[in-house]
C-alpha cells in the first residue's frame, strides 16, 4: 500500500485505513510509540502496562538513591 502525507494545519498527517486499524486493534484514543531506524518510521500501540512517560534523570537518581542508600553509605564509609 502506498500512502501520501496530508496537510493538517502546519503539520503533516498519515491517514491509516480502517482495516489496518481494526487489524491492529487501535483507534483514535490508542497511544502509539513512534521510532525510527534511520530509514523507516515504526509505529506501535503502547501497551496498557507500559509506562507512558520517560522518567527524568533526577527521578532515576532519586529512585536509585532510595533503593541503594544503605549500600552507598557503606561504600562511602569504606
Amino acid at each position: 500500500m502506498i500512502k501520501k502525507l496530508s496537510k493538517h494545519g502546519n503539520n503533516l498527517a498519515l491517514i491509516i485505513d480502517k482495516p489496518i486499524l481494526e487489524l491492529l486493534n487501535i483507534n483514535e484514543t490508542t497511544k502509539l510509540t513512534i521510532q525510527t531506524d534511520g530509514n523507516r518510521l515504526i509505529l506501535e500501540p503502547l501497551k496498557e502496562t507500559e509506562r507512558t512517560e520517560i522518567p527524568t534523570l533526577e527521578e532515576i537518581i532519586e529512585e536509585l538513591t532510595q533503593l541503594y542508600s544503605h549500600d552507598l553509605k557503606k561504600l562511602a564509609d569504606s
